[in-house]
């Protein structure tokens, strides 16, 4: 369910806005689509996992708000991430 340490760090080099960048809001955007990609997979077997359901719902809450914040602040970076991300609005 969750990402493993090559994967994130593979997200890292991807969506850093600069050296050593971890805690950008693409980075922290980028890294909550993952896991909520993985974990949207894992209720499609288990259907019944209400305490991994609630867990997506807060996720997707997190990277709602975030991406709320960048687009107030910077709206070309918000644009460009969602582009890459391939999410919508």
């Amino acid at each position: 369910m969750s990402i493993t340490a090559e994967r994130k760090t593979e997200l890292l080099e991807e969506y850093a806005t600069g050296k050593g960048d971890t805690g950008s809001p693409e980075v922290q955007v980028a890294i909550l689509s993952e896991r909520i990609t993985n974990l949207t997979d894992h209720l499609k077997t288990h259907k019944k996992d209400h305490h991994s359901r609630r867990g997506l719902l807060m996720m997707v809450g997190q990277r709602r708000r975030l991406l709320d914040y960048l687009k107030i602040k910077k709206t070309n970076r918000y644009d460009e991430l969602i582009k890459r991300l391939g999410l919508r609005r």
